[in-house]
């Protein structure tokens, strides 16, 4: 019997001391979360205000979900073309409560139909809380906000999250991500920027009050560098939320493109994890000023990963996607990004990475350059092959048909 390219590529690898088995068994335990927002442009199911936080989804491709059935029906057809474990990211504005629900009152019981789709499917869930699209974050300001009372609101918001996080980790048996993102910020420059980032910090301190086992819920906290809207400054900066996540021991959640476009996340990561327990990765790609187009397979992401891996970071990641692009068929976008940050995983597992380790301890940088270079042409594409496979998942050129199917007899009859 001819070998397969599988075989052959594993006969590759052998020869640089990488066990691709090894590498298989671990991938197929690593979970990445993909989220739901991609599936109805961050609408939700409130109507209450425009999107508004600096965030805008562009593009009017046919068969925006209108309905969290909707959205669930397509997500499903979207997992269906994915190999490997998943989890669904959730926003608070997804609630689905029988009467309105203000945000700050919001209950588990109003995210039922999510938690027993969620363990029909075999995923788990993690969840945000959601400090947009709401007249009480017209101004830009949230947990940062002057006025006490508006602060309040947001606080109560907060922890209504983190309990319907824990309530998801409960029911489904894995701990929930509760990730913390507020858009509070001034278009032009400040006179104080110290006032407010008080007043995030004691606000965040009163969310955060009551602890919840880890077993349920653990909280992580976003940056972000600018949005539109708020430009030249925002409260929740890179340094504001480190040393938070530092002093209070929270998770530091790095949105990939939610930095200077010249700026990546990769060397803050082993930087980061010498001080808090863990870090999220919010998986995009970021275009001059906006952050959130498809992630694709760049070398910003492959160096992310290769740094967790190598590091050993594994069991203190926690990886997420985060981006929304209605230009393009919305299964396909969450297919293509979720698929890529499993390919660079991948990699990752595959480095030759003692064979570089050994080169670089012994002074030998030229060797180090030599293999890091042979490496980007060995037979990644053979092993992703194998993987879904083995997964019952389509492999690359084969997943898109399946999409286009869904798109001529769903999607076309969504007005």
């Amino acid at each position: 019997m001819p070998a397969t390219h599988y075989q052959n590529a594993k006969e590759i690898y052998a020869a640089r001391g990488v066990d691709t088995e090894a590498a298989l068994t671990a991938l197929a335990n690593i979970p990445i979360s993909m989220h739901c927002w991609q599936g109805d442009d961050v609408n939700g199911f409130e109507n209450s205000a425009e999107l508004g936080g600096g965030l805008a989804a562009t593009g009017n491709y046919l068969g925006k979900a209108r309905t969290a059935d909707e959205l669930r029906a397509d997500i499903e057809q979207a997992v269906a073309c994915i190999p490997g474990p998943l989890r669904v990211g959730l926003h608070a504005l997804y609630a689905e409560p029988s009467t309105r629900v203000e945000r700050d009152a919001l209950l588990p019981e109003h995210f039922t139909n999510w938690i027993d789709w969620a363990k029909a499917n075999s995923l788990a869930l993690d969840f945000n809380p959601s400090f947009f699209a709401h007249p009480l974050a017209a101004s830009g300001f949230t947990l940062a906000h002057p006025d006490r009372s508006i602060r309040e609101f947001w606080i109560r918001h907060g922890i209504a999250s983190r309990k319907i996080g824990a309530a998801m980790g409960r029911a489904l048996g894995a701990t929930c991500i509760t990730n913390h993102w507020m858009p509070d910020g001034y278009k032009d420059s400040p006179a104080d920027r110290l006032s407010p980032r008080q007043r995030m910090l004691e606000s965040l301190d009163a969310v955060f009050a009551e602890p919840i086992p880890a077993a349920e819920n653990l909280d992580a906290l976003e940056s972000k560098l600018f949005g539109i809207g708020v430009e030249s400054y925002t409260v929740g900066s890179h340094e504001f939320y480190l040393g938070y996540a530092t002093s209070r021991q929270k998770i530091i959640c790095y949105d990939v493109g939610h930095f200077h476009p010249t700026e990546t996340i990769t060397d803050k990561i082993s930087s980061s994890l010498l001080y808090v327990p863990g870090i999220l990765l919010h998986l995009s790609r970021g275009v001059r000023w906006d952050s959130d187009h498809v992630a694709t397979l760049t070398d910003d992401m492959f160096a992310t990963f290769q740094e967790i891996v190598r590091g050993n970071f594994l069991d203190r990641t926690y990886i997420s996607m985060d981006y929304f692009d209605a230009s393009i068929n919305r299964l396909a976008a969450w297919v293509i990004g979720v698929r890529n940050a499993r390919k660079a995983l991948l990699a990752a597992l595959l480095e030759p990475y003692a064979e570089m380790l050994k080169a670089e301890e012994s002074g030998d940088f030229t060797s180090r350059l030599v293999q890091q270079e042979e490496n980007k042409l060995l037979p990644l594409g053979a092993v992703w092959n194998e993987f879904c496979k083995r997964h019952d998942k389509p492999i690359d050129g084969q997943w898109l048909s399946q999409v286009k199917a869904y798109e001529a007899n769903v999607l076309v009859n969504r007005n």
